[in-house]
């Protein structure tokens, strides 16, 4: 059995003082509303918490699904490299970049370069063309990236032809070699997921690359919620697509707090079975529980997105 941890939207803070220049740009909406709404919502230690909760689970590996920082400046790059150092060796985490880690144009390329030992397959290629493969037993994730710089008030993400064609011809090989597939989005893949101003620009070609290509299971972040859909894939199987709270949200805020997925993958290929826990913040904020434990299994009607679930 491989145990794979899944957390989202770190959104490390505070923010750093910011000059003048910086704030000119989409980042003085980003701040404004850092000060009015998120630095109330995503505050103490819940994400301190939640590492040291999740890494006693002992997991095979960790998937991180995005948004790592706030405006993407350059001390919160930097700052965010130390924090990955401080708690796990690249080889245990696979991270993917989200809207934030590419707010302003040129942000991304910066965070590709101080990240690279946790957004690189495991051909060690030197660009990050994606999609990146990692091979971790009978596991293969497989990173994919919706982050672009969009304008302000925007947090779309953006899935193009190039990078679907890629997925799904490696997704197929994969699944021809007999791995179990996990394929790492930011934004979710789902149709009326989210509002318009946030979707993922692309959804009907990873739908399509999915269809073709395969994969076992599906992790995004993006909306700070704890979720549960099911897409079409090939041969009439159903892949979950699994969405997750910030993991530094607190109580009291518009959002569920923060929690992390844990899923329990056994079995061989053409016959796996996968364990799905979800584990929360606690009543009184200094812990987590176990808040729900079930098989994936698809609804009768698969082919429908299934409800969220909070």
């Amino acid at each position: 059995m491989m145990t794979l941890a899944h957390f989202s939207d770190a959104h490390l803070g505070p923010l750093p003082d910011m000059s003048f220049r910086e704030l000119l740009s989409k980042r003085v909406t980003g701040y404004v509303n850092w000060q009015r709404n998120r630095r109330k919502q995503l505050f103490g230690n819940t994400l301190e918490l939640l590492i040291e909760d999740m890494l006693d689970k002992n997991p095979d590996h960790v998937a991180m699904t995005g948004d790592l920082v706030n405006l993407a400046t350059n001390t919160e790059i930097e700052a965010a490299e130390v924090w990955l150092r401080s708690f796990a060796d690249p080889s245990l985490v696979s991270v993917v970049p989200g809207n934030h880690d590419a707010y302003v144009p040129g942000a991304i390329n910066r965070a590709y370069a101080a990240w690279k030992p946790w957004m690189t397959g495991d051909d060690r290629a030197e660009d990050h063309d994606f999609p990146y493969v990692r091979i971790r037993g009978k596991m293969a994730i497989i990173g994919l990236s919706t982050a672009t710089a969009t304008p302000p008030f925007m947090a779309s993400g953006y899935f193009g032809s190039g990078q679907a064609r890629r997925f799904a011809t490696l997704a197929r090989k994969l699944g021809e070699d007999g791995f179990f597939r996990v394929a790492m989005i930011h934004h979710p893949p789902i149709r009326g997921a989210t509002a318009n101003y946030k979707r993922m620009i692309g959804i009907r070609r990873f739908a399509a690359a999915l269809h073709l290509g395969g994969a076992e299971l599906v992790l995004h972040g993006h909306t700070h919620l704890n979720t549960l859909y099911w897409l079409p894939g090939p041969n009439g199987a159903s892949t979950p697509v699994v969405g997750v709270a910030s993991a530094s949200q607190g109580h009291g805020g518009h959002k569920p707090p923060a929690a992390y997925n844990l899923f329990q993958i056994s079995g061989e290929p053409g016959d796996w079975a996968i364990r799905h826990e979800q584990h929360r913040l606690n009543d009184a904020s200094d812990g987590f529980a176990l808040a729900h434990s079930a098989m994936l299994t698809p609804p009768a009607n698969s082919e429908k997105r299934s409800a969220r679930r909070r």
